[in-house]
């Protein structure tokens, strides 16, 4: 059974444990290991939750039969929910742990009185990009932000109407 609850700052160094273990498993073929290292420390650690919290974003964790294999984290922006993180550790894949999770922002959504979800996704993550459009999302534009440090997020910003 998958559950995801709102995280607490109990939960911060267990979100930023898995997103270690699945950004170094995940983003490193695509980025490299010394971005990955980058942006788990600016965007990843626990301070950092605490800092992204404080500035509005909901931060969740889900488990699956108790045990926590990945998080979510969202933010309202005007009329649309930023989808801004959705995680889940690789050896839980193919549970339908992501549609549960999709499925839950998509509630949240609705509760907030949005009219679509946006999210950033990189270009070269061609499997996320796949699983995104089976969900709705669309592209609608291409990304460059420079995150400091020499390094750039080089994504598609996808939307899904609700």
């Amino acid at each position: 059974m998958t559950e995801i609850t709102l995280a607490t700052p109990n939960d911060y160094k267990q979100i930023a444990d898995l997103g270690f273990i699945i950004w170094n498993e995940h983003y490193t073929p695509i980025i490299g290991a010394e971005q990955v290292a980058y942006m788990l420390d600016k965007f990843q650690s626990e301070k950092a939750i605490h800092q992204q919290v404080k500035e509005g974003f909901e931060y969740y964790l889900i488990t699956f039969e108790t045990v926590p294999v990945g998080y979510i984290c969202i933010k309202k922006k005007r009329d649309a929910l930023f989808l801004s993180k959705i995680y889940v550790l690789s050896n839980y894949r193919g549970k339908k742990i992501g549609k549960t999770a999709m499925q839950f922002v998509e509630r949240r959504a609705n509760t907030l009185h949005c009219n679509s979800i946006e999210l950033t996704v990189n270009k070269y993550n061609v499997n996320s990009i796949k699983a995104y459009e089976k969900l709705g999302f669309k592209t609608v534009e291409a990304l460059v932000m420079d995150i400091g440090n020499g390094f750039v997020m080089d994504d598609y910003r996808m939307v899904k109407n609700l």
